[in-house]
């Protein structure tokens, strides 16, 4: 009798952590069908009924990546109309991705992601695109609204936002975890704020 959908949907996902947490171990290199079903606690013949190949198990992962980004956009729009307030909780969760998904920086920047497979690396190059393109409306959206100086370049101000968070993550990646990333963050934002906001501190604030 097959699986009811919530449970194949749930091992699927238990699946791309498994992954997520090995590319952090051991690099998207270290990454094989058995270490994943091992770590997820099922044979490797069971995995397979959900994904066809260690490829489809990557291509999930960005999925996921994708997923998580969006739903963070999503989320700091519901949560208030103000753009530079919206910038500010989406910084807080994008640091919050990568400090619980350490992976992230080894999946966008592995060329092992990449090998023999230019689409993917379109895919990975749309994840991104399509995540500044929400940063850059909010920005426009600031500008318009006078909370954001006119002067500002949405596309440039956008790629500077995703710079706070994501070398940061490498640095404490590569350095063991001794890249202070709680002080980054508590200084990042201000500095950023100070470069973009309109100079009113009531508009501003």
């Amino acid at each position: 009798m097959p699986a009811p959908k919530t449970q194949t949907l749930q091992r699927q996902e238990q699946i791309v952590q498994a992954a997520l947490e090995l590319i952090n171990d051991s690099g998207v290199t270290g990454l094989s069908i058995a270490g994943i079903a091992q770590k997820v606690g099922i044979v490797p013949s069971a995995l397979y009924r959900h994904f066809t190949s260690k490829d489809a198990v990557l291509d999930a992962v960005l999925d996921l990546i994708q997923q998580r980004l969006m739903a963070n956009v999503a989320h700091v729009r519901e949560q208030t109309p103000v753009p530079l307030q919206q910038l500010k909780q989406l910084f807080t969760r994008h640091a919050g991705l990568l400090n619980e998904n350490q992976a992230i920086p080894h999946v966008v920047f592995s060329d092992a992601v990449y090998t023999g497979l230019p689409d993917r690396r379109a895919r990975v190059a749309q994840i991104i695109f399509t995540y500044l393109q929400e940063i850059q409306a909010i920005i426009a959206s600031g500008r318009q609204d006078g909370t954001i100086r006119k002067d500002v370049v949405p596309a440039t101000a956008a790629v500077m936002f995703l710079g706070l968070i994501m070398p940061a993550a490498v640095l404490w990646n590569v350095s063991g975890g001794n890249f202070d990333m709680a002080a980054h963050e508590k200084s990042a934002w201000p500095a950023y704020e100070r470069s973009i906001a309109a100079q009113n501190p009531k508009e501003a604030s």
